[in-house]
């Protein structure tokens, strides 16, 4: 390959051994579901925002603008909130590389929990679970997670779970994961 200035480098050759880079892994969802809400704020279709994680800051250097040292200081509720046509929406957005299933174990059950109270006040309450390597994101509402916790002892749920019951969401470019045109055709919101 030629660069500029005349620099050429040459193609190593590295035996079909696949490097994977780990870096940013699970940011994926989050950096779409990001500039969709920033879409949708642009658009003053909706104004949903990423809630920051809660810290206590305990050694911070003023003079540099340092934080030397902090601590969670208690556990998050959920990834996202905001406000869509009048109605409170609140989920939750994980990934997994599971091709069979979503492990429960990635959600807290602080965040269950409060999923539930959103649900049981009438917000909109769900979650979005992409699945990287079937490259497929759903959501699943409250109401079906709820259904699937009480009629399931399993540690998981399965992918077939979610296409039965969740709302798959096509990857686009503006917006990039359009979740909420998904919940108004199917009765979500």
């Amino acid at each position: 390959m030629k660069y500029p200035g005349g620099v050429v480098k040459e193609k190593v050759q590295t035996d079909n051994i696949s490097h994977i880079n780990y870096t940013g892994r699970g940011m994926g969802l989050e950096s779409d579901l990001n500039v969709t809400n920033e879409y949708y704020r642009e658009k003053d279709l909706a104004y949903i925002y990423k809630k920051p994680t809660p810290i206590k800051l305990v050694k911070v250097d003023y003079k540099k603008g340092k934080i030397n040292e902090a601590y969670f200081d208690m556990p998050s509720t959920t990834d996202y909130n905001g406000l869509y046509k009048g109605k409170y929406i609140d989920f939750e957005a994980k990934e997994t590389t599971s091709l069979t299933s979503f492990p429960l174990a990635n959600i807290h059950e602080h965040q269950l929990k409060h999923l539930e109270n959103i649900y049981r006040h009438k917000g909109i309450a769900f979650l979005i679970i992409r699945f990287t390597r079937l490259e497929e994101t759903y959501i699943l509402m409250e109401k079906d997670l709820l259904d699937f916790l009480k009629n399931n002892k399993r540690k998981s749920i399965p992918t077939s779970y979610f296409k039965k019951k969740g709302l798959k969401i096509k990857t686009g470019y503006a917006p990039r994961l359009d979740y909420l045109s998904v919940l108004e055709e199917n009765g979500g919101i």
